[in-house]
């Protein structure tokens, strides 16, 4: 049996007691079905959890804490680095792999299917300082500024966006500006010119729910994927009400947004 570590928000622990670990994560071999990240158990604890300062960064208030899964030896999964394509190999041989290497950091392992409850070996806290942040040997390198590298809300972020702007996801224009743009776009609108204002009113913090509902009811499915992206993480009111609508929606990647874009809560 390989062991493997999985880095989750420590809110997640009683939920993976009980049931195992849910698939939600999009691997980079777009052939496979969700699953779940995790990163083989070496000798070395900073090696094994080099994941968890990055992971933090999103991972919410409490901290994460490590689950440890046994999967069999043949188990299909897929290995390699973070900003390369990964390979398609076993458990056995991930390990193996990543074991050999002179530096594993920015490695990963990706498991395609639910992690039960059985295979749980045990979950413990970690350090919540070990590894590294951003990419491995990040220190002494100009972070980048574009919409899906940083963190809302965390620590600086703002006066880093203004000290360095980027040129494609700089600050984005005052919702008024963007509800003219979707006025422009048409009826029921340009799909392009709607998934692009979208895109802009997802970088936002909040928003008029009331004056982007319509959109949900846009023929273009793709229109309404940007909508669930731009409104899911809003502190706003409606929002609940407009994602719940959405996730009833006749087309699968629609659904699949709103389960995707919605965080996981604790029955």
């Amino acid at each position: 049996m390989a062991m493997f570590v999985h880095l989750t928000p420590s809110a997640n622990a009683a939920r993976i007691r009980r049931s195992g670990i849910r698939a939600v994560s999009h691997g980079r071999e777009a052939s496979l079905p969700r699953g779940l990240y995790c990163f083989p158990v070496l000798p070395s604890y900073t090696l094994t959890h080099q994941w968890l300062r990055e992971l933090a960064r999103r991972g919410g208030p409490r901290g994460l804490v490590a689950v440890h899964i046994r999967l069999p030896d043949d188990e299909p999964v897929t290995v390699g680095r973070y900003n390369a394509d990964p390979g398609i190999t076993t458990a056995a041989e991930a390990v193996r792999r990543v074991a050999a290497l002179d530096d594993p950091r920015g490695w990963e392992v990706f498991v395609p299917r639910t992690v039960t409850r059985r295979e749980v070996h045990r979950i413990r806290m970690v350090s919540q300082v070990t590894g590294w942040r951003y990419f491995p040997d990040s220190n002494g390198k100009t972070p980048c500024t574009c919409f899906g590298c940083r963190i809302r809300g965390e620590y600086g972020s703002q006066r880093l966006r203004q000290r360095r702007p980027h040129p494609l996801d700089g600050p984005a224009p005052a919702s008024p500006v963007l509800l003219r743009r979707i006025a422009a776009a048409g009826n029921p609108g340009d799909p392009a010119q709607l998934t692009e204002t979208l895109r802009w009113f997802g970088m936002r913090r909040r928003g008029p729910v009331d004056q982007l509902a319509h959109l949900a009811d846009h023929p273009d499915p793709q229109v309404r994927v940007a909508l669930v992206e731009a409104v899911a993480h809003w502190s706003a009111p409606g929002v609940g009400v407009l994602l719940q609508r959405l996730s009833q929606d006749p087309e699968a990647d629609v659904r699949e947004a709103v389960e995707f874009a919605t965080p996981e809560q604790e029955p």
